[in-house]
């Protein structure tokens, strides 16, 4: 009986665990990579704000370290005009979207302690990870139509 509980015990600990391609997954994820640049797949040339913080110039070539054994993460924005103190948040990486075959990555912005005043995040999907480089993709509304933002990153 004691046998029995240990097994139900130990499978039920097993499929609460992450999947073992979102460990692999946070993995390759681990280290610092570089946001080399940020596109839209509406017409024309919009104003983009990324993260409720500042526009697309700001976040190209910005800084960005991910400690996936935490869940944490910093990035620092680069250009002439931005503000570049280092901005905290913390990530998770669920399983594939059914819909799309592609993983929900969460981002939350956080204080350097880790606690987010607003309790809220941004869901992008994870569309490309490898050694080398990764791809983000959000769909957001502009005009009641939605348009896909695309942030492509290369690890240093």
């Amino acid at each position: 009986m004691k046998k029995l509980a240990l097994i139900a015990l130990t499978f039920c600990f097993l499929a609460c665990g992450a999947s073992k391609t979102v460990r692999q997954s946070k993995k390759v994820i681990k280290g610092n990579w570089t946001l080399t640049s940020v596109t839209s797949s509406a017409i024309g040339d919009i104003k983009i704000t990324l993260l409720n913080d500042a526009n697309k110039a700001c976040f190209e070539n910005s800084s960005w370290q991910f400690i996936p054994n935490n869940n944490t993460g910093v990035y620092t924005l680069s250009g002439m005009s931005c503000a570049t103190d280092q901005r905290y948040f913390v990530f998770t990486i669920d399983e594939v979207n059914e819909d799309t075959g592609l993983y929900n990555f969460l981002l939350k912005p956080t204080n350097e302690k880790g606690k987010s005043e607003t309790n809220s995040g941004f869901r992008l999907e994870l569309t490309s990870l490898s050694e080398t480089a990764m791809q983000w993709q959000q769909i957001v509304t502009l005009d009641g139509k939605p348009i896909t933002i695309t942030m492509n990153f290369t690890k240093l």
